[in-house]
């Protein structure tokens, strides 16, 4: 960058266009190199000059100075998570998602010159930033759900544990009370600090999804509008309106901030919005309307729902129990939940337990439930959805169906039906076998307390909802990844059976590796289980796929050719593949991961293809470019490795750009790696992937030597 007394200029004398830009994205890893490579390259051609912050996961590099700001005439920033925008008050601010600075740069520069200028405010994600599209809103929509749920999962977690665990060492069953602790033991004060837990996380979930469409100012209005929203009694209702509740207040308050934010102000007036002003209007306004507005109706319904229960209850036990489960389902702790729930607690005192039998079978099916499904499918889920997914099977043992909200606000249109169903069906089989609750609560604690009559078919119930419930789930989150990535539903490429853990990860091991398209259709049997550690690693014969024995990469100089490390001596000859056999995605995961395996540094190659699949499903390693970077962090491996093979037809990756993915890097590093050398070098990686020559030089290399002379350049 040139100094304000040298301005730039161009060839014919005037002053270049100055840009900036910022990329990011939610992992930090490549998407943000690349972007940053690929708005440096289209500014170069245009002669504009730039320089760009890249927000990776080891830290801000190449950090806008405050003079860079003062002298740039605007700023782009591509990104798919909250950037400070403060810093930019005052310039023209560009705000896009991380896919547009890699698929459209040039577009972008043109047009920074007609963004909006950015206020004095902080910012949020850039929802309030011009230049986004319809499909960007909902991006940010998402992206706040998500911000909401992430916070509030510790405090489901570490709220409903203290309310299980206090009520299974301390509780006992009361036909009018339920489960009931005394009043003066130390599983009260445990149970109570439970319940603090529990009475937090709806105000948690509604505020930080205003805070991530709002910023700061949005975060009060948040809490407090989901507090208001879970306190019924604000509005004469006998439940609050529970999660979903909060997640309307939560979008209310970031939207309506982020409206208030554009009222022109007074200079004087412009200090003391964010912290004093727009606090107290959005916080006023919010819980005003939500106590005048929207709870009169919730009072209303449920006022109603308990009226037509209560009509029902001369007919059809089995209609009944699957209505009650239904509804016991549908919001876990919300209005209709608590419609259900109450309505068959006061038959108690009549007489009638069969009604709070239904409900006792269906109250714990969804957290059971998603707890099963995190077991079952666990690609699917992120490793915080699949610790949560623990807590919530052991909450679900102790009747706490708020154990499943975590899952219900991150994937509402695939679970929420998938609890209804397995509620009903819980439901239904107690209502058919008559099954009783004496106390006011559910689940499998009170039948082993003995307050249910009809013991065994309780059981079934929960099981059969249970397992309903699961199975549903995953085949709607399943389904719902294959839309997104654009598979088709009848699934896609190879459909590769899994390979056991610990092939290749010893001696003899990697016969099957070598041979990697046996491999990935046979999972791999063919490796000598018995071969001893100590051995040298085996390859395959390109003709007969028979093991060989070779020497290892450090100690053959002929395999190496004693030249410089490639990539820090993480990528060798072993690791390289000229040709891959798979046809779809998971299926060339499987054969990459076995040829890390040829290196002796896998111990289980089935947890890092689980690994490396759970980190496709947070979203798509495939860069753009004909170019995929799958990568897993695990300690199925024993220190980094890197592979590379290559695609002659290319695989459905579901990059960004629509092209399949020809050129292949899979990186896996221990879990407890220290340091960022992994990152650094995939950020090299990713950068010199977008020099087109280098990538023409992969493809044109004619063997492993030359690919490895090739990747030589990446410094």
């Amino acid at each position: 960058m040139t100094s304000p007394a040298d301005p730039p200029t161009g060839a014919d004398g005037q002053k270049r266009l100055k840009l900036l830009a910022v990329t990011a994205c939610p992992t930090g890893i490549a998407h943000t190199y690349m972007a940053a490579e690929k708005l440096q390259q289209a500014a170069d051609r245009l002669g504009v000059d730039m320089k760009v912050e890249t927000q990776g996961s080891i830290g801000a590099e190449n950090v806008l100075s405050d003079n860079d700001v003062r002298q740039a005439d605007g700023i782009i920033i591509a990104a798919d998570k909250d950037v400070d925008r403060g810093r930019f008050a005052g310039k023209r601010v560009l705000s896009v998602g991380v896919s547009e600075g890699i698929s459209h740069p040039e577009r972008l520069i043109e047009r920074v010159g007609s963004a909006p200028v950015q206020g004095g405010g902080s910012g949020g994600t850039g929802a309030a930033a011009g230049g986004g599209s319809g499909g960007r809103e909902r991006s940010v929509a998402y992206k706040a759900l998500m911000n909401g749920v992430s916070y509030m999962i510790p405090f489901v977690v570490v709220g409903g544990l203290l309310i299980a665990i206090s009520l299974s060492l301390g509780g006992h069953t009361d036909p009018k009370g339920g489960l009931v602790i005394p009043d003066d033991s130390f599983w009260m004060h445990v149970n109570q600090i439970g319940v603090i837990g529990f009475t937090l996380m709806v105000p948690i979930l509604s505020g930080y999804i205003a805070y991530a469409i709002g910023d700061r100012p949005a975060l009060v209005p948040g809490m407090i509008g989901g507090w208001i929203a879970n306190t019924g009694e604000l509005y004469d209702s006998k439940a609050g309106a529970g999660f979903i509740g909060a997640i309307v207040t939560g979008f209310l308050a970031g939207y309506l901030v982020l409206w208030i934010k554009k009222v022109k102000v007074p200079k004087f007036v412009q200090p003391i919005m964010p912290i004093i002003v727009i606090p107290i209007l959005a916080t006023s306004a919010l819980g005003l309307f939500f106590i005048y507005v929207i709870g009169k109706p919730i009072s209303w319904v449920f006022e109603h729902l308990t009226d037509w229960l209560s009509g029902m209850t001369g007919t059809s036990a089995i209609l009944l129990g699957a209505i009650l489960g239904l509804m016991i389902a549908f919001d876990m702790g919300g209005p209709v939940n608590k419609t259900a729930f109450l309505f068959g607690a006061g038959l108690i005192a009549t007489g009638n337990q069969t009604v709070m039998g239904m409900c006792a079978a269906a109250i714990p099916v969804m957290p059971l439930g998603q707890g099963l499904a995190t077991l079952i499918r666990k690609r699917l889920y992120t490793e915080q959805e699949r610790e949560t997914g623990l807590a919530s099977l052991f909450m679900g043992l102790f009747g706490i169906s708020e154990g499943a909200i975590p899952f219900a606000a991150a994937r509402p249109a695939q679970v929420i039906p998938a609890n209804m169903l397995g509620g009903a069906v819980a439901g239904a089989i107690a209502g058919l076998a008559s099954v009783k609750d004496a106390v006011p609560h559910g689940g499998p604690i009170v039948a082993v307390l003995g307050a249910v009559g009809g013991v065994p078919m309780f059981f079934v119930a929960v099981a059969a909802g249970t397992a309903v419930t699961a199975l549903a789930t995953v085949s709607l989150v399943d389904l719902s990844e294959r839309r997104r990535r654009g598979v088709p539903v009848g699934g896609a490429g190879v459909a590769a059976e899994p390979v056991p853990a610990g092939v290749g990860a010893g001696a003899g091991g990697a016969a099957v590796a070598g041979a990697a398209a046996v491999a990935a259709r046979t999972g791999g049997r063919e490796s000598a289980a018995s071969a001893p550690v100590a051995a040298p690693p085996v390859t395959a014969s390109p003709v007969t796929a028979s093991p060989v024995a070779s020497s290892p990469v450090a100690s053959s100089p002929e395999a190496e050719g004693a030249a410089p490390e490639v990539l820090s001596g993480y990528l060798t000859r072993q690791t390289v593949k000229v040709e891959l056999a798979a046809a779809g995605k998971e299926a060339a995961i499987r054969e990459m991961a076995g040829l890390l395996a040829r290196t002796g540094k896998v111990t289980d190659v089935e947890e890092l293809v689980r690994t490396a699949l759970a980190r496709e499903a947070q979203g798509t390693t495939g860069l753009g470019e004909e170019i995929a970077i799958p990568h897993a962090k695990t300690d199925a491996v024993t220190s980094p490795v890197v592979g590379f093979a290559r695609s002659a037809e290319g695989i459905e990756w579901g990059s960004l750009d629509g092209t399949k993915a020809k050129l292949i890097f899979m990186i896996s590093v221990p879990e407890a790696a220290a340091g960022d050398e992994h990152l650094r070098i995939l950020a090299l990686l990713s950068r010199k992937l977008m020099d087109g020559g280098f990538r023409g030089r992969l493809v044109a290399a004619a063997d492993e030597a030359a690919v490895l002379e090739v990747l030589r350049e990446v410094q």
